[in-house]
């Protein structure tokens, strides 16, 4: 049930404990809002909140009103959460897994932080900040795409020009989105705060008193600032109070403690300290105030930086002075102990009166009138160490001096603090210059308490220090104070003062203004700034015409100074001082006049350095002349306007005057124009204050055009003029419509020059960008319309043309040149696409443009979106075959270009791209088949050459596009069939393009389905039959390629590689007979061959190329890695590399042949050197056959029965050859880790239907024996056996298996009795079912011939070192007899029942019976040998088998009719003749058989 209403909320589903990012989706509904208090969700679980409901309808979206950051934060999560998963179960990244996990609790976190609204605005882009960069550290390791942001939300790129988002995207991509948080080295304090303890001793009268050290506590500002992890959090600290052990080192305990220097102080006994509370704020100091008034409320003192700021703004006056108490060294004086000393200082004026209040021992306290130092025990040389400011007024600060008194302290008389010494210091000289910055030491004077300081001058006439001491020279001895010249005191000062200074230069009296020229001596003038600049233009009033161009140069000098990096702090005071301080009314006149002299004579000196000076300050010359006419225009209402107007024309004519000079034969001229480029773009906002925008608009126009082009001046000048031009579009006054219409004409105009003749192309393309972002934002708020045509005009076919430039060189602008001209075609519009097309005088005009802009998005088509309709209109009035092949060519690489490919994105990327723009390539698709339907006749002259392209289009998985072009290759078929009787043409050219397409990785299983459709509409033609069989044939090479491709690019085995390659192989010779892609896919197996180590597969693969080739002359064209040559150079250079491959497989045999065949042919051209090299080789390989050793491998055949085998696999039958030493048990693992998914069937009969057509598989795996085709040379006795072995497992076309078969009833007790072989033959399917007994015979004779070979190579030293192959074949025999085996067959056959019944087998048995006694006698010779090699270690082993043959021989039947079966005679390894049987390991059964990984494949169908 539902009611309409027009409230919509967003409804959030959270868990029990509100944590709404603890499920994993968030169900957004529409909601009315209903009157009852009764719901359908629990009150608990529902969090409503407003939204926005967009596209209403079946498709809207709901998009929750909260902070932006919020959402993608919420978004982002949800697509995280399967990403995360993915990265343990499929990815396996472990490492990343956790990293994420760990992200993602943050994320929620500061997520919860951000909806909590508590946070200050601070705090607020704070944690946007730390979100952010968390989301762009996410989806950077995950692959996801970066997103540009601007104030840490997600732009919206409909509301920017492509140029602008460019650099986001390029600046996101440069910079790193690691984060991590901050630490400080370790044990490295930076900031301190510093308490010093000290003990009031109270002895004697209440007033006297004197002050102890006892500690001092320390505290890192660093750990300060690690512990308070938010703003405005208050926390406390406690402080351990230190005591020293030493108090002549109490001045260094602070230090001690900082470096940890245990030993000089004393920790306390208990824990106890100070407790302060700390609280960190961020932000100016009247920011603070204004945010925190509740704080300063409480009397809380602000502690100004002990020196000078970085920066002194007008305004603030500061006079303090900072005194050190630094040491003293005063005598005994009599005592037999040191003295306890105390300093106490005051401040007193010229008149000899005490200064009240101007001493303060520390920011809060109040300030005294005298200053009283700690005393410590017996020390005559104390080290104090105790910094006191001094707040003296500036008034009083002339005249007035330091007086410190030094007293010894004692308990004893009454503890009263006796006087025995002074020393002073005048805190300002004779020139007017304070104290210097310096430890001073100070004289001292002796006295004692009788001693009067009524009158100050009786010792302010005595040299204070050294340096006074040699200003006067003529000291009476009769003076009431006697100085003593062994006690020194020493003292520091520091000053602070705004109006005070320490240098005689700076002291400048109004009376001298030549003495203007002080800031070229002394740069701390700067810090005296408003009180020369005051200075100045008070001389400047009183005598212009005398100090005029004095007062000038003086002013810019200073101005200059704000140039210098480490002076540009003053900047923002001299702005202070020009807006608030500034007095100069009728300075403008002087500034002008003097600006424009300057200008006026650059043509004429040679050194124009002052100049240059002159050109350099412009910027803050026209801040001085705007302001003063401000002043006057305001103190007199506006009185001679006109004549300033006239005067600044008038100076903008100089400044066109300068530009226009031609500066390449003066470089001091070329540094004059440079300096007036950089400053001119500065002045442009002084001007708005005085003129309109339109009028200032004017001056910059005029004064740009007044520069000369790139031709008339060098390259240095290029750079400057363009820097100049970049800088007035970065200008406020660019940013008016009114004034743009009329500079934007100027400087396209100089662009244009550049850009044609291809000079600065970086500078261009920033000047670009910038202009488009500002003519963007213009268009979100009005008509852009003149703009937008004056930029199509001047820069479209530019643009084109130096991108083609860029593109050819391969320069780094590319990019940026990229993004203006999309930036460009985004803002045109209908009207300007048709103003565009009627601006072509002749269709060849049109059609060059057409061709430069079809080949400029061709290479450039993975940028962004871009206007496409209007190429459509244009290109069907064109039938012109260049722009038909271009326009098709770009449309293809629009579709394929991989932006557009939404199956590769995640989806909600590619929900959100479908909700904005659609699936575009079937837009594009739509498009590229109208524009082919429209060619008409002219259809014959794209075919072949747009099957190609037009293939790839169907390649993608869209299956929209592909129904739209399938009926263009329908088209093709037909309009070659009406030329040329046939369509070979798309024959050739479809399969060519399919086969090279997928093994690029386009194509999915859906496409194998893609030709049926082009069936359906060839039903229709009269040319059906062969149509027909070309489409079947194509959808039968589709199957094959995708099963080699899906192979190749998966983690498959070498032998479903091989084996995809052989069938593609294959169905490219027989089926459709293209010998091209036949023999490149010979060489793809052949390499395949190579990496396996499969060296006689390789040999063979290759020869198959071979003979293809003859011994001719004709020439070759270059293929593949070949060289164009001719065929019989080609065809010996593959028969020596064949015959390589047969040796390094020791396939000797096969090499042998071709080994004869070039010798051939080197005796047919009489090169006898190449002659002597073969036969050489030749012989090589016959003493190969005979020294060295080959094993023969076994052959298993191999069933792959069910539907879910690949293609190539499915429902067949293979014998395959088994590597060397592997046995059956060895196989069908082997096999069965191949195909983990199998079924292994226990039985070899054929599978039924069921089986074949299911969806599983089925592998059937058993052991064949092969059947020589040469038996002559098996049954020569001359011939070796290491000859014979060859031939026994090579060239092998017939295979023989034994299946069970029962005749009569089963004998559960011996099944020997009734089972027969059903003996398979698979070359003529022969299927005889042999004698029981037969069987039995067949079995132990095939076993003996197997043990004497092998023993054999042993006896011979044939096989070296491991005897493995031995013990396991003698094991496998004797293990068998005594389980069974032959006991079972004596049991079966030698039965006194069986031999009444069927007296017809009395030579069978008796044949039986000698094979068995050989068999026993062989297993002795196997076992004596084994124990000549076997191994200490296999010991154990031979134990049990001369066991278990003790065991076979006993447990044998005896018959005394037959004699004995057992010998149990001594036997020797040479009382039975064996043969020598050699195997080989890796050869191949024959020419033209392929294996897999040295496993013989050979289809039983095809052998058969």
């Amino acid at each position: 049930w539902w009611v309409p209403s027009k409230s919509e909320y967003s409804v959030e589903w959270a868990s029990i404990n509100g944590n709404i990012l603890t499920v994993p989706h968030l169900l957004w509904l529409r909601l009315p809002m209903l009157k009852t208090a009764n719901g359908i969700f629990p009150a608990n679980y529902i969090h409503l909140k407003k939204a926005i409901v967009s596209n209403r309808g079946q498709y809207e979206t709901v998009v929750p009103l909260e902070d932006s950051v919020v959402t993608e934060v919420t978004a982002t999560l949800q697509e995280w959460a399967v990403l995360w998963k993915q990265l343990y179960v499929v990815r396996h990244k472990v490492d990343l897994f956790y990293k994420l996990r760990h992200v993602m609790n943050e994320l929620i976190d500061l997520r919860r932080q951000l909806l909590s609204g508590h946070l200050t605005q601070d705090q607020v882009r704070e944690v946007k900040r730390h979100l952010t960069v968390r989301l762009d550290w996410g989806n950077e390791h995950l692959g996801l795409d970066l997103v540009p942001r601007k104030d840490f939300e997600v732009v919206d790129s409909d509301q920017i020009s492509v140029s602008d988002l460019y650099k986001m995207v390029r600046h996101s991509v440069g910079d790193s989105s690691e984060f991590s948080l901050w630490k400080g080295k370790k044990g490295k304090c930076f900031y301190s705060l510093l308490f010093h303890v000290f003990v009031f001793q109270m002895k004697g009268p209440p007033h006297l008193h004197y002050r102890r050290p006892y500690g001092c506590a320390v505290l890192s500002i660093m750990d300060v600032l690690q512990s308070i992890s938010e703003i405005k959090e208050e926390k406390d600290f406690v402080l351990k109070v230190y005591t020293c052990n030493n108090e002549n080192e109490w001045c260094q305990i602070h230090e001690n403690i900082i470096r940890k220097s245990s030993t000089k102080y004393t920790a306390p006994s208990s824990n106890y300290g100070l407790i302060i509370s700390l609280q960190l704020l961020r932000g100016d100091m009247e920011q603070i105030r204004r945010e925190n008034p509740m704080i300063f409320n409480r009397g809380v003192s602000v502690t100004r930086k002990l020196g000078f700021p970085d920066v002194i703004m007008p305004g603030d006056i500061r006079n303090d002075l900072y005194l050190t108490l630094e040491k003293g060294d005063f005598e005994r004086g009599g005592k037999s102990v040191q003295k306890n000393i105390e300093v106490t200082m005051y401040v007193l004026y010229a008149d000899g009166e005490i200064l009240k209040d101007c001493i303060s021992l520390g920011s809060g306290e109040p300030s005294r009138s005298a200053y009283h130092s700690f005393v410590l025990y017996h020390n005559n040389s104390p080290r104090w160490g105790e910094i006191i400011k001094l707040p003296i007024p500036i008034d009083r600060f002339r005249g007035s001096h330091l007086r410190f008194e030094f007293r010894h302290c004692s308990t004893k008389d009454k503890g009263e603090k006796k006087l025995f010494g002074f020393a002073f210091t005048p805190l300002m000289r004779d020139d007017g210059t304070t104290l210097s910055d310096d430890i001073h030491e100070l004289y001292v004077y002796k006295c004692d308490e009788n001693s009067t300081f009524n009158n100050h001058a009786l010792y302010l006439g005595l040299p204070c220090c050294k340096e006074d001491y040699n200003g006067c020279p003529n000291i009476p001895s009769s003076l009431i104070f006697q100085r003593s010249t062994k006690e020194t005191f020493s003292v520091s000062t520091q000053l602070s003062s705004t109006k005070l200074t320490q240098n005689g230069e700076l002291l400048i009296p109004q009376t001298c203004p030549r003495q203007q020229e002080f800031g070229r001596r002394d740069k701390k003038s700067l810090l005296f700034l408003q009180d020369i600049l005051d200075t100045l233009f008070v001389v400047l009033d009183d005598n212009t015409e005398k100090y005029g161009l004095l007062v000038f140069q003086s002013l810019v000098f200073i101005i200059n100074l704000l140039r210098d990096s480490k002076y540009f702090h003053f900047r923002p005071v001299m702005d202070t001082y020009i807006q608030k301080h500034f007095a100069g009314a009728l300075a403008y006149k002087e500034l002008i006049r003097c600006l424009k002299w300057y200008m006026d004579r650059s043509a004429e000196l040679v050194r124009q350095d002052h100049i240059q000076e002159a050109m350099r300050a412009l910027e803050y010359l026209f801040k001085f002349i705007v302001q003063s006419r401000i002043l006057y225009s305001r103190a007199t209402c506006g009185m001679e306007e006109e004549q300033f107007r006239s005067s600044i024309q008038e100076l903008f004519q100089s400044i066109r005057f300068v530009l226009s000079l031609d500066s390449r034969s003066s470089e001091t001229l070329i540094f004059t124009q440079a300096a007036l480029l950089n400053s001119f773009p500065a002045i442009f906002d002084e001007l708005l204050q005085m003129f309109t925008v339109q009028e200032v608009a004017e001056f910059v126009r005029g004064t740009l055009g007044s520069m000369p082009s790139t031709v008339h001046i060098g390259q240095s000048m290029d750079v400057v003029k363009l820097q100049s031009i970049a800088r007035t579009v970065d200008s406020r006054l660019f940013s008016f419509s009114e004034s743009r219409r009329i500079l934007l004409p100027v400087v396209l105009h100089h662009i244009h020059l550049h850009l044609r003749q291809q000079k600065e192309l970086l500078i261009c393309s920033g000047i670009l960008s910038s202009i488009f972002s500002i003519i963007k934002t213009s268009s979100l708020e009005g008509d852009v319309v003149e703009e937008v045509e004056m930029m199509v005009e001047s820069l479209l076919d530019v643009l084109l043309q130096t991108l083609l430039t860029i593109m050819s060189k391969s320069q780094s602008q590319e990019g940026e040149y990229v993004s203006c001209l999309l930036s460009l075609l985004r803002q045109m519009s209908d009207t300007h696409f048709q103003h565009l097309l009627d601006n072509f005088q002749s269709k060849d005009e049109l059609k060059e443009f057409l061709l430069k802009i079809f080949c400029v998005f061709r290479n450039l088509m993975k940028m962004s979106v871009f206007p496409r309709d209007w190429m459509c209109n244009v290109i069907k009035f064109l039938p012109l075959l260049q722009v038909w092949n271009s326009y098709f060519s770009l449309a293809v690489l629009f579709i394929n270009q991989p932006s557009l490919q939404l199956e590769n994105a995640t989806p909600p990327k590619r929900k959100k791209i479908l909700d904005k723009y659609g699936d575009m390539r079937v837009m594009m698709a739509y498009e590229l088949f109208s524009m082919w339907q429209n060619l008409g006749e002219h259809k014959i002259h794209f075919i072949p050459g747009m099957i190609g392209p037009f293939l790839g289009v169907t390649l993608v998985p869209q299956p929209e596009v592909r129904n739209i072009m399938i009926p263009i290759f329908h088209d093709m078929m037909d309009w070659e069939q009406r030329k040329n009787g046939n369509f070979k043409q798309v024959e050739a050219e479809l399969i060519d393009k399919l086969d090279s397409l997928v093994s690029e990785g386009k194509g999915d299983e859906n496409y194998r389905e893609l030709f049926s459709l082009l069936l359906e509409k060839i039903e229709q033609e009269t040319w059906r039959e062969t149509g027909i069989s070309f489409v079947t044939s194509v959808t039968r090479l589709m199957e094959r390629l995708l099963d080699y491709r899906d192979c190749m690019k998966g983690d498959e085995t070498e032998n479903k590689k091989i084996g995809c390659t052989v069938n593609l192989m294959n169905f490219y010779k027989s089926e459709i007979n293209k010998e091209e892609m036949y023999i490149r896919y010979i060489h793809k197996l052949c390499d395949m061959h190579l990496q396996a180590e499969n060296y006689t597969e390789a040999a063979f693969t290759l020869l198959l190329y071979c003979e293809l080739l003859q011994w001719e002359d004709r020439p070759l064209r270059e293929f593949l890695h070949y060289p164009s040559q001719s065929e019989w150079q080609r065809k010996e250079g593959l028969c020596r590399k064949i015959i390589h491959y047969f040796n390094k497989g020791k396939s000797w045999e096969f090499g042998i042949p071709l080994c004869r065949e070039l010798a051939i042919q080197y005796e047919s051209l009489y090169d006898y050197q190449s002659l002597s090299w073969i036969r050489k080789m030749e012989a090589t390989y016959y003493d190969n056959i005979m020294e060295q050793q080959r094993l023969e491998p076994e052959f298993f055949r191999v069933g792959f029965y069910g539907r879910k085998f690949p293609f190539f696999l499915r429902n067949k039958e293979y014998v395959c050859r088994g590597h060397d030493y592997e046995r059956l048990e060895a196989f069908q693992q082997r096999m069965l880790s191949e195909f983990p998914q199998a079924i292994a069937m226990q039985h070899p009969n054929h599978p039924d239907d069921s089986i074949l057509q299911c969806d599983a598989q089925y592998l059937q795996i058993y052991a064949v024996t092969p059947i020589p085709d040469n038996i002559d040379v098996l049954q020569m006795d001359r011939v070796p056996d290491r000859i014979k072995s060859f031939y026994r497992v090579n060239n092998i076309r017939k295979f023989r298996y034994d299946r069970p078969f029962h005749k009569g009833p089963k004998d559960k007790e011996n099944e020997f009795k009734v089972q027969v072989a059903n003996k398979v033959s698979f070359y003529y399917k022969e299927d005889n079912k042999s004698h029981p007994l037969e069987n039995a015979i067949q079995v132990v004779e095939n076993k003996n011939q197997e043990l004497r070979t092998l023993i054999s190579q042993y006896q011979h030293k044939q096989m070296h070192g491991n005897i493995n192959l031995l013990s396991m074949c003698l094991n496998g025999v004797i293990d068998a007899a005594v389980n069974g085996g032959i006991a079972r067959y004596q049991e079966a056959f030698f039965d006194k029942d069986y031999i009444t019944k069927h007296p017809g087998d009395a030579e069978k048995i008796s044949q039986l019976k000698d094979l068995m006694q050989e068999q026993v006698h062989v297993l002795g010779v196997g076992l004596a040998v084994h124990e000549k090699f076997v191994h200490p270690e296999m010991r154990p082993l031979h134990k049990k088998l001369i066991d278990q043959f003790q065991m076979m021989r006993s447990s044998l039947y005896h018959v005394s009719q037959y004699n004995v079966l057992v010998s149990h005679g001594p036997m020797s390894p040479e009382s039975i003749k064996l043969g020598v049987l050699s195997r080989r390991g890796s050869a191949s059964l024959g020419r033209g058989a392929f294996c897999l990984h040295s496993v013989l494949i050979i289809e039983v169908e095809e052998l058969e």
